[in-house]
């Protein structure tokens, strides 16, 4: 048996503009990884790469030479594939310097050995029997815009909704989440804010207390990542629980993980499989977590409907009952036809539903 592994790029388009405080999001590129047997050429695992502009330490101008690297060297080795040998093949073949690489290649194999049929882990959500309660995500525009996504998102059952901030008037911010306060309380709506690392640390402490006053469950990096001493500082003095993101990027090494946690010891961290190396990694991330009584939940980074399923299924397979952030499947015109459906604010895999990667197929002229 001889795998062989190669690529396809795959632009996604937006259906709007979306705002963070960072710039506004158009489109995003992805390369989906191919991993199948010459000798059965219709069964292949498919994994996504798909680093954030940006913010991904491996947004560099040769990520896709890089991949194709990693491609040649894979099918150089003649491998066998087994969840054992997984890990191993990962850390010699793919460097630290490549998150995305790692979670696409990853996931891919998993999808190989279970047989090519899109599941990644094999449990309760995969065979379509499970939820998984997410938030509904209101991105960063003008008031208006952002109200109506609020409107939106309260009309179709979520009761966890996380709202973008630091882009707009942050009066103007308050103000929306006022309007959530005036109609729903605390117990009825629970209510996130991500602030990117939008806010100066000088303004921090006024803004926390301001935010503190809707009842606010938590706020995604207030500060911008890499102030370590200041972040800490600011978890131990924050009216509002504080989740950290962007700060986790680029700890590839478990001592480092354990360093950071327990340095800043924030009341939460965020996990984007994409940008932290995929599974293995949050693995870490989530047993040092939970070593040091720090919560977690795992968010999507604008993947496909490839990497946001396999995301979805690895989730499923803890017992975290906070709402997750995996509802990004619906923000694209030109995503992969998938089973995850959204219903009441939960993610649901249908197994009712095929796939169809012909969307794939069309735009590349590659037969996946």
């Amino acid at each position: 048996m001889s795998l062989k592994a190669d690529f396809i790029k795959h632009t996604l388009n937006f259906k709007f503009e979306a705002g963070t405080s960072r710039g506004v999001l158009t489109e995003k590129e992805t390369y989906f990884v191919r991993i199948r047997n010459h000798e059965s050429p219709l069964v292949y695992g498919l994994g996504e790469c798909g680093p954030l502009k940006g913010l991904s330490i491996d947004d560099r101008p040769d990520f896709e030479e890089q991949l194709s690297e990693v491609c040649e060297l894979f099918n150089s080795l003649d491998l066998q594939l087994f969840t054992w040998n997984i890990p191993i093949i990962l850390s010699q073949l793919i460097s630290n310097e490549f998150p995305a690489i790692q979670f696409g290649f990853e996931t891919a194999m998993f999808d190989y050995i279970h047989g090519g049929r899109r599941v990644i882990v094999e449990n309760d959500f995969s065979k379509g029997s499970k939820t998984i309660p997410i938030n509904g995500l209101v991105w960063m525009g003008s008031r208006e815009a952002m109200l109506r996504q609020l409107e939106e998102k309260l009309g179709g059952g979520y009761t966890t909704i996380k709202l973008k901030i630091g882009a707009i008037d942050f009066e103007q911010e308050c103000d929306l989440l006022a309007y959530v306060r005036s109609r729903f309380s605390p117990e009825q709506v629970t209510l996130r804010v991500d602030a990117n690392g939008a806010f100066h640390p000088e303004e921090a402490d006024e803004k926390l207390a301001r935010l503190a006053g809707f009842g606010i469950h938590s706020i995604e990096q207030p500060i911008r990542a890499g102030q370590h001493e200041l972040m800490a500082d600011l978890c131990r003095r924050s009216p509002v629980p504080v989740a950290l993101d962007e700060d986790l990027i680029g700890h590839m090494e478990y001592v480092d993980k354990f360093r950071l946690l327990k340095k800043i010891h924030p009341q939460f961290i965020v996990l984007k499989p994409t940008l932290l190396g995929g599974m293995r990694h949050c693995d870490e991330w989530i047993e040092i977590a939970n070593r040091l009584g720090i919560g977690w939940w795992i968010t999507s980074a604008l993947e496909s409907n490839i990497g946001l399923n396999a995301i979805a299924q690895y989730t499923a397979g803890f017992k975290n009952p906070l709402p997750q952030g995996l509802g990004t499947g619906q923000l694209y015109h030109n995503n992969i036809d998938s089973p995850l459906t959204i219903a009441n604010g939960y993610l649901h895999y249908d197994s009712q539903k095929d796939w169809k990667l012909g969307t794939v197929a069309a735009r590349t002229g590659v037969q996946v």
